[in-house]
């Protein structure tokens, strides 16, 4: 891998909004921090980034890539179990890489509606992303026309779980120990009982 100084200084200032982001937060991601962790002036993200939420939608881009790349990795045998594969794998990035996490849906930091500000670039990371879900739920449903609609609301619903996770509600909720017990009775209400 370059050394710091060797990569380009775009990637150099998305790479310690990353670390920024991990460390503290969506909240403490600032451009005069982020300059300053790449070692260079106060100024110098302006050249690459005309706003901060064009900083911020860069450092979203790369979690949803992440996640994508966590998504892409999912084996199963059937449709079924590559969605239940990519819902383990969304809870384990949202635990596994909070700050992140939080951000990359932090529609109110990134633009007024969520991809404005970002627009193609992060759209791209994340349209795909949402698509290939879609496309599996449709299989498990065999409603393809519904399967964006379903897969919404599935979303929604994993996205609620990863929030209660992370607050340490789900024990309180259920005791400890039944996070795959929950798990599948969210993959039921969306796609029907496993057979």
């Amino acid at each position: 891998m370059d050394s710091g100084a060797e990569r380009p200084l775009r990637e150099r200032l998305v790479d310690a909004g990353v670390e920024l982001v991990l460390a503290e937060g969506s909240g403490a991601v600032g451009l005069r921090e982020i300059a300053r962790r790449a070692g260079v002036s106060h100024g110098a993200p302006r050249r690459y980034f005309a706003t901060h939420r064009e900083l911020l939608s860069a450092v979203a881009r790369r979690g949803f890539e992440e996640l994508a790349g966590r998504f892409a990795a999912v084996r199963g045998a059937g449709p079924r179990e590559r969605v239940a594969g990519a819902a383990r794998a969304y809870l384990a990035y949202a635990a596994e890489r909070r700050g992140m996490y939080e951000l990359m849906f932090r529609h109110d930091l990134l633009g007024s509606d969520g991809l404005e500000v970002a627009g193609p670039r992060l759209r791209e990371a994340t349209v795909p992303l949402f698509g290939e879900l879609a496309r599996l739920v449709g299989e498990c449903t065999g409603d393809a026309g519904r399967a964006p609609v379903v897969t919404a609301a599935l979303w929604a619903n994993l996205h609620g779980l990863a929030q209660l996770r992370g607050w340490g509600s789900t024990g309180l909720l259920l005791g400890e120990g039944r996070e795959e017990e929950l798990l599948e009775a969210v993959l039921s209400a969306h796609l029907g009982v496993a057979r």
